[in-house]
């Protein structure tokens, strides 16, 4: 599922070198566009017909070297969002020019702190990252420089009941649904693939690529894939977040800031029945969710020119944005399952009610 290959935004030539390999001898045509999204397209058997375009994003949230001391400490910024209490401690790799460079993110030992110091939660300012360098110029000899991207270990682990673990679930667990699903469906209308780039630090590649898609095939349904957020464990009320992992792939019908979800997507009504209808048909397990907190590349793809009818798909994860995330097998199973008959059943069409 490519969930170790480090991929942060803007840094994602390793994870697409793959993901073209995986796909090269499936595509009619393929290519990168200028800022780096991988695309990738099945003529269909009808190729007349509006398109379907399907977008998962490659890249994941990372760091970057942001300055180094004398002694050879690392100060860093955040690509995408983090949560400072989960940064803290983590193992990570800095990938330099000389190769990847092992190193530990570090802060004042609790031993060391007053007792109001240790009431409070250590933010990033307060932290740095530790290579085992003596010196500025002993950082430089390893080929670690400032902008240098910075992604933590997870490794990938299975878990009990056919879950597994591991970083960057999202978004390689839909990545890699999408690469399975382009493999084997057999489209009608002209099927359109997007490994897009950048998408955790403002849906950049989203926004570029389905305009230039749009503008050249005439997109007739565009779905983004990405993670569900579950809330099937402690700590989680049930009205916060009712996914559940082992349930189903997700139906997103809206999704954006948290106070208002303004700035996000909603769903396009024919498309919900149209998924509905077939999910139900099919005896495909689902879940509709309302994702509050949070965008996805459907945002930009609903609103690219005129508008372009548009779904969100999402696969139940725990402990999102952290080293050990948590999805389902079996979700991701019926997550293929159900986007293979999406594209291999498109209507025409997509009307309003």
């Amino acid at each position: 599922m490519f969930i170790e290959e480090p991929s942060p935004p803007g840094f994602e030539d390793s994870i697409r070198k793959l993901v073209t390999k995986e796909v090269a001898s499936y595509a009619d045509e393929s290519y990168t566009d200028s800022l780096g999204n991988f695309i990738f397209m099945k003529k269909g058997t009808s190729p007349d017909l509006p398109a379907l375009l399907i977008m998962a994003h490659m890249d994941e949230i990372g760091m970057l070297v942001r300055y180094i001391d004398s002694k050879g400490f690392i100060q860093f910024s955040y690509l995408g969002g983090f949560f400072d209490q989960i940064t803290l401690g983590q193992r990570v790799l800095i990938h330099g020019s000389k190769g990847s460079i092992f190193g530990v993110i570090g802060t004042k030992p609790p031993h060391l702190m007053d007792i109001d110091e240790r009431k409070k939660v250590v933010t990033r300012k307060n932290m740095f990252i530790d290579l085992g360098a003596a010196s500025a110029e002993d950082v430089k000899s390893l080929g670690v420089e400032i902008g240098d991207p910075i992604t933590w270990i997870g490794p990938y682990q299975e878990l009990s009941n056919d879950l597994i673990c591991g970083k960057a679930l999202d978004n390689r667990v839909l990545l890699t649904l999408m690469i399975e699903v382009f493999k084997n469906a057999k489209p009608s209308a002209p099927l359109i693939c997007v490994a897009s780039v950048r998408e955790e630090v403002g849906l950049h590649g989203a926004r570029t690529s389905a305009f230039a898609l749009d503008l050249d095939h005439s997109v007739g349904l565009g779905i983004s894939l990405d993670i569900a957020l579950a809330g099937d464990f402690p700590l989680i009320k049930k009205d916060e977040s009712p996914i559940y992992l082992g349930k189903g792939p997700t139906i997103t019908i809206a999704h954006g800031r948290r106070n208002s979800l303004q700035d996000g997507y909603i769903i396009h009504p024919g498309v919900k029945k149209f998924l509905i209808q077939l999910a139900e048909t099919h005896d495909i397990p689902y879940q509709l969710e309302i994702m509050e907190g949070g965008l996805t590349d459907g945002t930009e793809i609903a609103l690219t020119r005129r508008g372009i009818p548009t779904a969100n798909i999402g696969i139940p994860t725990r402990y999102v944005h952290s080293p050990t995330a948590v999805a389902s097998l079996a979700d991701i199973k019926n997550g293929i399952r159900f986007l293979t008959l999406i594209a291999e059943n498109l209507p025409e069409k997509l009307e309003r009610p």
